[in-house]
């Protein structure tokens, strides 16, 4: 039985990277809200670790790129994935990844004003944590969530304090669930799942010991190790992952699913450690183990009444690809911002219908590319010709066979390439990372068509300003500095962008306002004006004419447009801004 209450607008469960993330959201607009969770601290192992441009671009308008930059391996470290007999064996194969083959490269660098990193969840967690409290957001250690009722204006939620053994409630307007692959929030919201849980076992081992030897020639962040004779089906695939350079790493190693989880002890780790790198002396210190479950599930709803989920609650999947926890930020971004304009009176609840409209496709879409990029390992596994047996002794040879000067030889060679190639889309996937394109009732079509996207969507991000699409980055110029499209939209605040020929936007804009109690923040650029188009990037991406605008929500995307100035004075902006905020 419960022996208080607490109230706040919000209550967040989970702290990870979706939880943080939304209470740095709410507290920068100023939102009561309370977090807990159900642990004493952050993440104490690595866990997540490739932090992409468009979870950069959350953090550089939170105020804390730097922070994380700081303690993040740089983007310029993560680039060879190697694939290997083990560290000291032979290499079978090497590609260039998260952006790094200078064909890419310009490419990710057009893209964003940030470039990706390498920060393990266990240093990340604490700089949003210390973002988030320092900006008022109440969190609650060893907190767990127990259950909650919901009515028509509010939800009650029952949490035990892990420490006391006190159980009480906590009244919210909303509910935010974003605890994890297990999340009970989502269970009991009975939110509509679709796929499988644990269709695959795997392990990880956190270990440190010095590889500089190993790996500093060719430096990334994932090695990949193919061992016949080892384990299930009888090839070993393992992963050697780094987490700092170069002396703390991370392995995950697969275990039969369909048998109980094996108790990975440390001479086991120790073993498998020595087997992967190929040093049988090797100095190593374990850190942690743990077994998981691969998933292929997703929700395809987010939200049930006042309770909404995000992060892993909601797209549960492998770590293919570097996609949940820069999902479970994208899902935070989304959220936090509509959360604070309906309980600040300036959006009309049904904005929060646009949270689900917008992000349960992306769910959907990561879930099925993180799976299906381990599924096209098998390319390699077939081109090896190791599929069809499990004799260690015949896949050896056939690996090998790939050396020999004969039509065998020349056909594994050929068929490799190949499977090598096809594996851009787990490590280079910049459309998937940037290229979601939302439709909902968030977002007031212009007329025009959607947009062709000229190359592969999965591979290549294609910016646009059409309604529904991200806010294009291009550098402006102020006072000789360099300042991205993106650093002035954003920060809680809708902007509106247009030439000098549309300056009258700035008068509708304050006049909108002014009705509707909401900040427009307008920039006028051109010559002569606070931004300057210095690289004339800006006329080419804009696709509306000069005295046209673009209007672009807090979470950076485009909200609406004119194609010209033809609506200036009348209600073209009032009507779109009263459509995306849903008031009448």
């Amino acid at each position: 039985m419960s022996t208080f209450t607490l109230e706040t607008d919000v209550l967040v469960v989970g702290s990870g990277p979706a939880g943080l993330t939304t209470a740095v959201g709410l507290a920068s607009q100023k939102v009561d809200h309370v977090v807990i969770t159900k642990y004493q601290w952050t993440a104490n192992t690595p866990r997540a670790h490739i932090t992409n441009q468009g979870a950069m671009e959350i953090f550089r308008d939170y105020g804390v790129e730097e922070d994380v930059l700081e303690k993040a391996t740089p983007h310029a470290f993560m680039g060879d994935t190697v694939f290997c007999t083990s560290l000291t064996g032979e290499e079978i194969g090497r590609i260039r990844t998260w952006g790094l083959h200078p064909l890419r490269e310009a490419d990710y660098t057009l893209a964003s004003p940030t470039q990706n990193c390498d920060i393990p969840q266990d240093l990340l967690e604490p700089i949003l944590l210390a973002k988030a409290a320092k900006l008022g957001s109440k969190v609650r250690f060893n907190t767990e969530f127990i259950s909650f009722v919901q009515d028509e204006t509010g939800v009650t939620t029952t949490v035990l304090d892990r420490i006391s053994g006190t159980e009480y409630t906590i009244r919210s307007k909303y509910l935010v669930g974003a605890d994890g692959g297990r999340s009970k929030v989502a269970e009991q919201a009975g939110l509509p799942m679709e796929g499988q849980m644990d269709i695959a076992g795997s392990m990880n081992i956190v270990f440190k010991a010095d590889l500089t030897q190993y790996v500093a020639h060719r430096p990334s962040v994932l090695y990949w190790v193919l061992q016949p004779g080892s384990t299930i089906g009888g090839i070993g695939l393992g992963l050697v992952r780094m987490v700092r350079t170069w002396d703390e790493w991370l392995i995950v190693w697969g275990y039969d699913i369909s048998q109980p989880a094996p108790v990975v002890t440390d001479e086991m780790a120790i073993a498998l450690v020595r087997n992967l790198v190929g040093a049988p002396d090797l100095k190593v210190e374990i850190s942690s183990t743990s077994v998981w479950g691969n998933n292929k599930m997703y929700a395809t709803k987010m939200n049930n009444g006042r309770v909404y989920c995000m992060g892993d609650a909601t797209h549960r999947h492998p770590p293919s690809n570097g996609l949940g926890s820069n999902t479970s930020i994208q899902d935070a971004f989304n959220l936090s911002w509509k959360l604070a304009y309906v309980l600040q009176g300036k959006a009309g609840e049904s904005l929060l219908d646009s949270y689900s409209q917008e992000r349960a496709p992306i769910a959907k879409q990561i879930v099925l590319r993180a799976n299906k990029s381990i599924e096209e390992f098998g390319g390699i596994l077939q081109a090896l010709g190791i599929l069809d047996t499990n004799d260690p002794k015949i896949m050896q040879e056939r690996i090998d066979a790939r050396r020999d000067n004969t039509p065998e030889g020349a056909k594994r060679r050929a068929e490799l390439k190949t499977a090598l190639e096809l594996k851009d889309y787990e490590f280079n996937a910049h459309g998937v990372e940037l290229g979601q394109r939302y439709a909902s009732c968030a977002v007031a079509k212009d007329g025009t068509p959607e947009p062709a996207m000229t190359r592969d969507p999965e591979l290549y991000y294609h910016p646009t300003t059409w309604p529904g699409a991200r806010l294009p980055h291009v550098w402006l110029g102020k006072d000789g500095f360099k300042v991205s499209t993106k650093d002035i939209s954003g920060k809680g605040r809708f902007a509106l962008l247009t030439g000098i020929s549309g300056e009258k936007w700035a008068d509708t804009a304050k006049k909108v306002s002014a009705e509707l109690g909401v900040d427009i923040d307008v920039h006028v650029i051109g010559p002569g004006r606070e931004y300057t188009d210095v690289y004339e990037d800006w006329t080419r991406v804009r696709e509306v004419q000069e005295d046209g605008c673009v209007l672009v929500r807090p979470d950076q995307y485009v909200a609406w447009r004119s194609m010209d100035g033809k609506s200036i004075s009348g209600n073209g902006l009032l009507d779109a801004m009263k459509s995306v905020l849903n008031r009448k």
